[in-house]
């Protein structure tokens, strides 16, 4: 027979026990991930304590090792090879490993791309991208469709450099062309129509409420087209400002940004009634946006440093949701995922958000 204590543990098994309690406070902790999703070549920050009392340090999600692009004091940070899928990180020295986080990692779906803004995304879930080719360039393929489980097919053909992307009222498929400052109404079987023309360098397009489409021009010109394809000047920027992103609240506020090389970049916002206001600022290269149901705008772009995509609440207040390199564009799908945009790829990332899907 064992002793045993008040508790009615054997001496043997509190023996084990503190041996267990002993390791666990030699384990590094993971108090924070930040951000909640991470590109490949994203980095993720991991806030916590005794991240590197003992080193060398180890840190995996399932069996993929991440290798460190910080080490210090509380704070460490990781970079994500390709390849990496969801999972739980945890941190390992020696014997002792942390607790574990989940981490959502963004996977690509399809590849052979060249979207310049949003993709876009119908009522059934079904995706569509562009390959936009460089001005003037004619490509086999403008438009692809992506159907739930990411199987692609061709969907328009000769449509000259398709940029931005849309879906009306109607369940059309609307897209501007930059070749020829053009917006094309795209019918569910591909078949295609020129709907409105005359537009400059048409990049950027999005729906209101009431069904009116606004494409924006290179020039910082928005154009206003309404239900019965006529076209109107709603509201005009700094010629220097390239209007080639949209995206419509549900208050009636139009964002618009334009990608250029400085790192100083801002977000404009423009009222119902057309009058302009700068709504955020310090943004480098901000391009395609998203608005969720909460009204939080994300943003592709960099913001202090911080390569991703970028949530703003109405209240101006900032944090970095997914990190990543080489984002142009994003799209809310109908189970809290989201689709992001590279400049030649597509890449599916949980997120738990609910979007306004459409618009």
């Amino acid at each position: 027979m064992f002793a045993k204590d008040d508790a009615g543990f054997t001496l043997k098994e509190m023996s084990l026990l503190d041996q267990f309690r002993q390791a666990d406070a030699l384990a590094p902790h993971m108090d924070a991930v930040a951000p909640p999703a991470a590109m490949p070549g994203g980095i993720l920050d991991v806030r916590g304590s005794r991240l590197i009392a003992a080193l060398p340090l180890e840190a995996r999600i399932g069996e993929t090792a991440l290798p460190f692009s910080f080490l210090g004091g509380n704070r460490v940070s990781l970079r994500v090879p390709e390849g990496t899928i969801p999972g739980d990180l945890t941190l390992r020295s020696g014997e002792h490993v942390s607790n574990a986080i989940a981490v959502q990692i963004a996977v690509p779906v399809s590849d052979n791309l060249h979207p310049i803004t949003n993709p876009a995304v119908d009522t059934d879930g079904n995706i569509y991208a562009t390959f936009s080719g460089t001005r003037g360039q004619t490509v086999p393929v403008s438009i692809f469709r992506l159907d739930r489980d990411f199987q692609q097919r061709p969907f328009v053909r000769d449509l000259p450099n398709a940029s931005g992307l849309a879906f009306g009222p109607d369940g059309f498929l609307y897209c501007s062309s930059r070749a020829e400052g053009t917006v094309y109404r795209i019918a569910p079987n591909g078949t295609m129509t020129q709907w409105a023309e005359g537009m400059g360098v048409a990049t950027g397009l999005a729906f209101d409420a009431e069904g009116n489409l606004y494409v924006g021009d290179r020039s910082g010109t928005i154009f206003k087209i309404n239900s019965a394809g006529n076209v109107f000047v709603f509201a005009t920027l700094e010629p220097s400002v390239s209007a080639y992103h949209l995206v419509f609240n549900d208050a009636g506020t139009l964002f618009v940004t334009g990608p250029t090389t400085s790192s100083n970049e801002v977000i404009h916002a423009i009222s119902p009634e057309g009058e302009v206001t700068i709504w955020f600022r310090g943004l480098g290269r901000p391009q395609g946006m998203a608005v969720d149901r909460d009204g939080n705008l994300y943003v592709a772009a960099s913001y202090r440093g911080e390569r991703g995509i970028h949530r703003i609440t109405p209240r101006r207040e900032h944090s970095l949701s997914v990190s990543g390199s080489g984002l142009v564009g994003l799209a809310f799908l109908d189970d809290g995922a989201v689709v992001l945009a590279t400049t030649n790829s597509l890449y599916h990332v949980d997120m738990g958000v609910g979007g306004r899907l459409l618009g």
